[in-house]
């Protein structure tokens, strides 16, 4: 059976047929199971609602099936769709999603890409945002976009169009519930490059494919993210530290260490600092930054003085000693 073709009266259980119906003792609509008093998936159909199919009238029991979640919290079910007429015309209706993940990349390319598939540029979203983040604007505004055509025109196919798997996130976990979402909205999801091109097929091999490459795709960017590490690794050991330039530089700070030893206050001395590089060059600095950097200093000078003294209490244990109160190691930062 293809995903455009209706499931036949033999391939129906009787949970579906039940379903169908609105039942008149716990007002569950169709599409979902009935519940208990308790708020709960009751066990079996109440009867009132599954005499209303023919077929089961002298049934005594159709039981709720192990997918509904017996016993379980209840939660309202998909409403099946609404039979589509087949008079009317049907067309393909194409909402577009483009991503990148950092502000150093272009969207141009996948843009381009949309829009030469007959995608207007008024229905492609656009964004620069890690998968790594949850909440994506532009990507919830796409499905739900999609979401509301399929509903205003439900004789069309509406499909939601990426230029590759990864455009839309690099979690496999994710990337099947989203292909699950789209499948039960009657939406169809295309890619137009990458392992899996064209339109997904939910049935069959499509959808263990689909899992494959959703699998490989987030053991490339656990890949990616080791490789990263390694590299910035690497570069501390040499030396080369990311990230922006410090505010205080060696040689302010030597200044700010003269001066406070001549008396001055911190406050005195800020104005006459400035810093060299960065988007701040040219300013001064605050006076947060200039004792964050006193205390850095006092920290690494006061580190030497720490180990000594570890090494005298452990040579004063070994000999039968107990180490006697360590002296207070004055803030050179205040000399």
């Amino acid at each position: 059976m293809t995903a455009t073709q209706q499931p036949s009266p033999t391939d129906r259980s009787d949970a579906d047929d039940v379903e169908q119906h609105t039942c008149p003792k716990c007002d569950a609509q169709p599409g979902s199971p009935c519940r208990s008093r308790g708020g709960a998936v009751a066990s079996a159909y109440h009867t009132r609602r599954f005499t209303m199919v023919p077929r089961l009238k002298k049934a005594l029991r159709v039981p709720t099936p192990a997918d509904r979640g017996p016993g379980q919290p209840w939660r309202p079910g998909t409403p099946p769709p609404t039979p589509i007429d087949p008079d009317l015309p049907s067309a393909d209706i194409r909402i577009g999603y483009a991503r990148c993940s950092t502000l150093g990349q272009e969207l141009d390319s996948q843009l381009d890409a949309l829009a030469k598939h007959g995608i207007p540029r008024d229905k492609i979203f656009s964004e620069k945002i890690s998968t790594r983040v949850r909440v994506r604007p532009k990507f919830e505004e796409a499905l739900r976009t999609a979401r509301k055509v399929k509903a205003h025109a439900p004789h069309c196919r509406v499909i939601f169009t990426v230029y590759e798997m990864k455009r839309l996130g690099r979690d496999a976990a994710e990337l099947t519930a989203l292909a699950d979402h789209l499948t039960a909205h009657g939406l169809v999801l295309e890619m137009l490059a990458g392992p899996l091109p064209g339109i997904y097929d939910p049935t069959g091999p499509g959808k263990l494919l689909f899992a494959f490459f959703a699998a490989m795709a987030e053991t490339e960017r656990e890949n990616i993210r080791e490789s990263t590490l390694e590299g910035l690794d690497t570069a501390a050991r040499k030396g080369k530290h990311g990230g922006r330039p410090p505010v205080i530089t060696d040689d302010m700070l030597h200044t700010v260490l003269r001066r406070r030893a001549g008396g001055e206050s911190v406050e005195q001395i800020q104005p006459d600092l400035i810093i060299p590089t960065g988007k701040r060059k040219g300013q001064n600095p605050s006076v947060a930054s200039i004792y964050r950097a006193l205390a850095e200093h006092a920290k690494r000078e006061a580190y030497p003085e720490a180990v000594e003294q570890a090494h005298a209490d452990f040579a004063a244990l070994q000999v039968g000693e107990v180490p006697g109160p360590r002296p207070a190691i004055p803030d050179r930062a205040s000399r």
